[in-house]
């Protein structure tokens, strides 16, 4: 287990992140309700194959403050604010679910910060997740609120035009029985100017990433080219 045992105040709160191995930099920004743990497994092979990795646990999440609100935009400027602050030259970025989105969100408002950006089950708008998951989502809010549940069925809202401003490659990943909707992956690739898509046979939303060697392989491909 890599521990988040650094912090740095970023963006007017305090983020913990684990960072790991020497050479070309990577973030890992794991998705809602997760944190740097997520990428166990991900961080062993990135810094074995000579990679240095930055895994942060996002505003409120993990090691970090819980807060009473969450936006995208915030934690997209987080990353930014993060990477400025640890002297990152163009570091790769991938992003599961959640932190797909603040990795389109980066990419998309400061050109030129990344070299390359991985992305999976990720959405463009809430409407590109499964209706019945939605649903269940209302369900839960609607007996115990909770903002990071708020987040997910309020934002985010982008473009797919604005999509056309990430021209550095990436990759988009998707479970065969994803959360996101098939067409929303689809949306995606179809408006980024140097995409490819990998859909993963009898996948879910995060079974490929948590405790299995399949994204970090994909990682390293992807990083390798």
């Amino acid at each position: 287990m890599f521990e988040a045992n650094h912090r740095m105040e970023v963006n007017g709160v305090c983020l913990h992140y684990a960072a790991a191995g020497e050479g070309k930099p990577v973030v890992l920004v794991h998705g809602n309700g997760e944190s740097h743990a997520l990428f166990d497994r991900e961080m062993s092979l990135l810094t074995e194959a000579g990679y240095r990795v930055y895994a942060p646990d996002s505003r409120g999440h993990g090691a970090n403050a819980p807060l009473q609100e969450y936006h995208y935009d915030d934690m997209a400027e987080d990353m930014y604010c993060l990477i400025k602050a640890l002297g990152l030259e163009q570091p790769a970025l991938y992003g599961h679910s959640d932190g797909g989105i603040i990795g389109l969100k980066l990419a998309m408002r400061h050109p030129g910060i990344l070299s390359r950006l991985a992305v999976s089950g990720t959405n463009l708008c809430p409407e590109g997740l499964r209706p019945d998951f939605l649903a269940e989502c209302e369900a839960m809010n609607r007996r115990a609120p909770n903002p990071l549940i708020t987040l997910m069925l309020r934002e985010p809202h982008i473009d797919p035009g604005d999509l056309r401003r990430i021209t550095i490659p990436v990759l988009v990943t998707v479970g065969e029985r994803d959360l996101v909707l098939p067409e929303e992956t689809r949306r995606i690739a179809e408006h980024l100017p140097d995409a490819r898509v990998v859909v993963l046979p009898g996948e879910d939303h995060g079974s490929y990433i948590g405790r299995s060697d399949t994204m970090g392989k994909l990682l390293l491909a992807f990083l390798g080219e």
